[in-house]
């Protein structure tokens, strides 16, 4: 069930937004293809997913292999639902405005 279109300001931002496109076509990504798919340094990733993380949207999940940790993202199912809103907004406003 979609819910009612909201614009939600923790995923508007452009990194985020994009961030959460992404991972709302897969299970998982691994942090740096995400990072290096949306062009930003390692600090600005962690931040954006940090914050994703905090509104409960991204699930982390660090695993070791050959010796270096990797950094596997997810939508939680909020994420899922908060994001399919946020698009539905964007899209009744893009509707809604006058083409000039």
């Amino acid at each position: 069930m979609m819910q009612s279109p909201i614009f939600d300001p923790v995923i508007h931002p452009p990194g985020r937004l994009q961030i959460c496109a992404i991972l709302s076509s897969v299970d998982t990504a691994e942090f740096a293809t995400l990072r290096d798919t949306i062009s930003v340094s390692d600090s600005v990733m962690s931040k954006h997913i940090r914050l994703l993380e905090d509104a409960g949207y991204v699930a982390i999940r660090k695993t070791a292999r050959d010796g270096r940790s990797r950094t596997w993202l997810s939508l939680t199912s909020a994420g899922r639902t908060a994001f399919a809103a946020h698009v539905a907004e964007l899209n009744r406003l893009a509707a809604s405005a006058p083409l000039t």
